[in-house]
């Protein structure tokens, strides 16, 4: 947030989402995922905001930001793709579908694709075990994925639907 205007609007989000979960017991995991709901990750410059209204340190609020795998500190793409690395879908291939994924994509874990179209990222289970190796693309849960099934599935993310008149 580098203008007035987005610290403005972010400092009034923020007021927001404190005020609705303060009274909460344990307040600050819910007022976290309410912030990244909100605005698709955790900014900077709510760490502060939230540290100081909840009589927290800066330090204690990020480290639980960075503790929990699940926020984000930068925005993420247009579509996330999460790969499990749990044993089961280790074991039925998923280090190598994960490595195949990454090239195919030209970027890591916890990154994002030069067109700001893909992030991908790590999870430990999806609880799809019987089904593995499996992946999360956005909210949507696929099993038994091979490259083949990949490029279908990053085929169909992909894909704009075009109007001719």
């Amino acid at each position: 947030m580098t203008t007035t205007a987005d610290s403005s609007t972010l400092a009034a989000t923020l007021n927001s989402i404190i005020a609705e979960h303060q009274g909460l017991e344990g307040p600050l995991l819910p007022i976290l995922h309410a912030t990244q709901k909100a605005l698709g990750y955790i900014p900077s410059e709510a760490v502060p905001v939230i540290a100081q209204q909840l009589q927290l340190t800066k330090a204690e609020v990020h480290g639980v930001i960075s503790f929990y795998h699940f926020f984000r500190s930068h925005p993420a793409g247009n579509n996330t793709i999460q790969i499990c690395r749990a044993e089961s879908c280790q074991s039925m291939g998923s280090r190598e579908l994960e490595a195949n994924i990454k090239q195919r994509l030209k970027t890591d874990y916890h990154q994002t694709t030069a067109d700001g179209e893909i992030t991908l990222e790590p999870v430990y289970c999806l609880g799809n075990c019987a089904c593995s190796p499996a992946i999360r693309v956005n909210d949507d849960i696929h099993g038994r994925v091979t490259m083949d099934k990949f490029e279908h599935i990053l085929d169909e993310l992909l894909t704009v639907a075009v109007e001719l008149k």
